[in-house]
């Protein structure tokens, strides 16, 4: 098998969401991500739109995935959170309360330890972790 770390990196992480405007005013306002390309599927019946915080080749995104018609998904037990490096995490939070979202934890030092870190939520109830890295 090749070495993994040399010719191997994520690509993206997919998650479904009900409504896509606003999920997409979620992650390019609060969150400060650029919608990097969008895609209507007719005959699939569903939107792909991919964001992040750089160009695909060279940083891992999210896809957003909205499948026309569904109604709001159950988010199950398996799935944890998506986690985001930022300089201000607390700046993050104010801005994502200006923005109409939800801080599920306050900024502040992870458990036994000296890490500043905080959670919100996305529309749809995905939980991102904000790690703070100077």
């Amino acid at each position: 098998m090749p070495d993994a770390a040399a010719n191997y990196r994520m690509l993206h992480t997919m998650i479904r969401v009900h409504d896509l405007d606003r999920s997409l005013a979620f992650y390019t306002g609060a969150m400060g991500m650029k919608l990097l390309r969008k895609r209507d599927v007719p005959e699939g019946k569903y939107t792909l739109a991919f964001v992040g915080y750089g160009d695909e080749k060279d940083n891992s995104v999210i896809e957003l995935t909205h499948n026309w018609g569904h109604e709001p998904y159950e988010l199950g037990t398996g799935f944890g959170h998506l986690a985001v490096g930022v300089p201000d995490v607390a700046g993050l939070c104010e801005q994502v309360v200006k923005s109409g979202g939800k801080v599920t934890r306050a900024p502040g030092p992870v458990k036994f330890g000296t890490t500043v870190i905080a959670f919100v939520e996305d529309p749809d109830g995905y939980k991102i972790e904000l790690i703070e890295r100077k």
